[in-house]
């Protein structure tokens, strides 16, 4: 029997009662959806919080393929894979041409790649030509090995930037010699505190106006914008702003099934972390859409939605401790560590409620193991198991 944590000081037996969801084999979507994918740390490395990020390739790799035989494409080297919390840009550089060989070897396999600014010194201040020249050179990184650009929002940035009008300069400068249409990212402070007050301005009203405007003047260079304020909204908002043809894409790990669906006039493709760890729910939910029967994409998303928040919960950005949670319990890597210790980051009550709540979605692939596995990790954590 398992025993799991209900208060500081109390544990309750915890009986499954979830039926694994089978993923459909020949998943066909009528929305773009993108999932941001975990790396995978190799376990007899360092990657205890200040070394450089020990990655099991091969691990990594195959979860990739995970991601595709369900129907989604991948967003590499994004901040679900780490970037900027123990995944330098010398790993997410390798991580990128490794993810991009890889699939060219499946047949329609999508994927696109995270360009930002992180190689520069973080102590150090910076210009706005230091950041372009940043972009530039990871942008050339990504488009030379036959790669698609996500524009990361850049930490350097928040900290240099004094107006509006440096955002629209330097996204400008970028935007102009990408080679093919770039989605860009609006990551909000939630997930990252650094990029607090991101397009020069606090309130949305403001930001939304020049998130606008440079898509405006590059609407020919952007494909579209992914946003993660976790508000539907300001999402919805923005969405009904965006010059025709350029796509949302959805980032709100809390809201995510109504925003895709749509409101019968607009909807939201999507570019979401939620969808590594609920891939064969996600993917049966979107099939069934795409067969218009939106009872059945409900049914199916709906109880990954507390789940979802309760891996997202603040401090949003550890939210990569769940996701790496499920894909160990679920059997896609042999442990529990990751890149810069940040297994630690949540508390074993957090776990517990993630098991639970997996458990209640149908999102333990196999029960025997995620109970065998949560049992070990109670262990370890002073909570005895019979």
């Amino acid at each position: 029997m398992l025993k799991l944590p209900v208060a500081p000081d109390r544990v309750e037996d915890c009986h499954l009662t979830g039926t694994p969801i089978i993923a459909p084999k020949k998943p066909s979507f009528n929305r773009i959806a993108y999932a941001a994918a975990h790396v995978v740390a190799d376990p007899f490395g360092s990657n205890a919080p200040r070394d450089e990020a020990a990655i099991d390739w091969d691990t990594t790799l195959k979860f990739r393929h995970h991601l595709w035989a369900h129907g989604f494409q991948v967003a590499e080297a994004m901040d679900t894979s780490q970037r900027g919390m123990g995944l330098g840009w010398d790993q997410a550089r390798e991580l990128i041409r490794r993810g991009i060989a890889e699939a060219r070897t499946v047949a329609g396999a999508g994927l696109a790649s995270g360009a930002g600014t992180d190689h520069l010194p973080a102590s150090a201040s910076q210009t706005l030509e230091q950041i372009v020249g940043a972009y530039e050179h990871q942008v050339e990184f990504i488009e030379d090995h036959g790669g698609r650009v996500i524009m990361m929002a850049s930490r350097a940035l928040a900290a240099t930037a004094k107006s509006a009008d440096d955002y629209a300069h330097v996204y400008g400068r970028i935007l102009s010699q990408c080679a093919e249409p770039v989605i860009l990212h609006w990551l909000g402070d939630m997930f990252d505190p650094a990029l607090g007050g991101y397009w020069g301005a606090e309130d949305f009203e403001t930001t939304a106006a020049t998130v606008t405007r440079i898509i405006e003047d590059n609407r020919t260079r952007v494909d579209g914008i992914k946003i993660s304020l976790l508000d539907e909204k300001k999402e919805i908002e923005l969405r009904a702003k965006l010059p025709s043809g350029v796509k949302m894409y959805t980032g709100d790990d809390f809201n995510y099934p109504g925003l895709i669906e749509g409101d019968g006039k607009r909807y939201s493709d999507a570019l979401l972390g939620i969808f590594d760890p609920i891939a064969p729910a996600a993917s049966a939910a979107l099939t069934a859409l795409a067969q218009g029967d939106t009872a059945t994409y409900h049914r199916l998303l709906a109880p990954t939605v507390p789940l979802s928040r309760k891996i997202f919960e603040a401090p949003t950005q550890y939210y990569k401790s769940g996701v790496v949670f499920l894909a160990w319990l679920n059997g896609f890597q042999p442990h529990f560590t990751m890149v810069g210790g940040q297994q630690s980051s949540r508390a074993i009550g957090h776990y517990a409620d993630i098991f639970r709540l997996a458990d209640k979605a149908g999102l333990l692939r196999d029960p025997d193991l995620a109970v065998h596995r949560m049992k070990a990790l109670c262990t370890v954590n002073g909570i005895e198991q019979d």
